[in-house]
């Protein structure tokens, strides 16, 4: 091979592994390709042809030695047949001296492309991992490519494909590593800094209860104050919990097909606060597989733990709770119950509302039965098979 010839398709080549490997949009690899296969062979126009699942192959990028003629073909398809699309099912290099005339060639041909004579196609990537066929045209009428060029077209379409899909893994890998950080982030959001501030807002709530009279109303008003602006802050973690968890960047591969949460673990944070404000610690019964519990199944179910206790510590006056969570093959059983005076009519129940809202949404059912002398049971069942 001519030094030369050599030199040039080792520096296209080191030029198409740095911006494969960078955050180069795939489509502008995939010109910087086709551009340096049309200045290798010298050629007319160069397209890249990506396979599909029938066989056939599309044109994914174009360049033509004399500007516009490559954009002008993006989105031509050829059928399995023709020899760009044997070539891309792992066929061998096709040459040819005119396209239109030879019979392997020519029935195949679009009109587009019937100004072309000279023609090569070389499998776009190697071995196992074939992306396309890389193909070359000159005009009708110019000299045949030379083997010599032949080879280095057929090397250089093997490793620039080879190239893009070791950056596709780099990307998906990438895509993985932003996507477990999003949840990190989410997890500590929603388990730590949310469980934080409700502790605090209800830690301020029973104060501004036992204030006396004579200096609660001035006092008791800042103090409602901000308790309402925990409330709109939790609502608004919980908002941005939500978008780094339904943003475009969706799990790649197996191991990020359903993310898991410890259910278990954030019941026993949820149950530890709750007694710090009742005096007393709360029973906790677990049972069933709590720790691979999928994140969006946790989440309702932790919301409804959460207003249950919430519930308990500022209007039961309860001296028990027991808290059950229970795993078995139809879903998730969550059951809160106290021996306290009950919900009291006059209270809010835009919580409980709200669970019921959740439960429904997420195919599952929500009940709470109260009364003075029995007390309290908030009931929440999820099937899991729903998320």
């Amino acid at each position: 091979m001519e030094p030369t010839l050599a030199a040039r398709a080792l520096a296209a080549a080191t030029e198409i592994t740095a911006s494969a490997l960078s955050d180069v949009d795939p489509d502008a690899v995939l010109a910087t390709v086709v551009r340096h296969a049309v200045e290798l062979a010298d050629a007319d126009l160069g397209l890249v042809m990506v396979g599909a699942d029938d066989g056939g192959v599309t044109v994914e990028a174009g360049h033509g030695a004399t500007g516009a003629a490559g954009a002008d073909l993006l989105g031509l398809v050829l059928p399995a047949e023709s020899a760009a699309g044997r070539v891309a099912a792992g066929g061998e290099t096709v040459v040819t001296d005119d396209v239109t005339s030879d019979p392997r060639t020519s029935r195949f041909v679009p009109a587009v492309l019937r100004a072309y004579g000279p023609f090569a196609a070389a499998s776009f990537g190697q071995g196992g991992r074939l992306l396309g066929a890389l193909t070359v045209y000159r005009d009708r009428g110019a000299e045949p490519f030379s083997p010599e060029i032949v080879e280095v077209l057929t090397a250089f379409a093997g490793q620039a494909g080879v190239v893009l899909a070791l950056a596709e893994g780099a990307n998906a890998r990438h895509r993985v590593t932003l996507y477990e950080e999003r949840e990190r982030i989410a997890r500590e959001l929603h388990d730590v800094i949310v469980q934080r501030l409700y502790a605090a807002g209800m830690q301020l709530d029973r104060v501004r209860r036992r204030m006396r009279w004579r200096f609660a109303q001035a006092d008791g008003a800042r103090l409602g104050e901000a308790i309402d602006q925990l409330d709109a802050t939790i609502q608004e973690i919980r908002g941005t919990v939500r978008e780094l968890r339904t943003t475009e960047i969706e799990p790649h591969g197996a191991e990020l097909a359903a993310t898991r949460t410890d259910l278990a673990e954030s019941a026993r944070g949820e149950v530890r606060i709750a007694g710090e404000l009742l005096g007393y610690p709360p029973t906790l019964e677990l049972s069933g597989e709590l720790a691979d519990i999928p994140a969006e199944r946790a989440d309702h179910v932790r919301a409804a733990l959460r207003e249950a206790l919430s519930n308990v510590v500022r209007h039961s006056g309860a001296s028990e709770v027991r808290v059950t969570m229970h795993r078995d093959g139809e879903g998730l059983r969550l059951r809160v119950r106290d021996n306290g005076c009950g919900v009291p009519r006059d209270v809010a129940r835009r919580g409980l509302r709200h669970l019921a809202e959740r439960a429904e949404g997420a195919g599952g059912t929500f009940a709470v039965n109260s009364s003075p002398s029995m007390g309290t049971m908030v009931a929440f069942d999820l099937p899991l098979d729903a998320a």
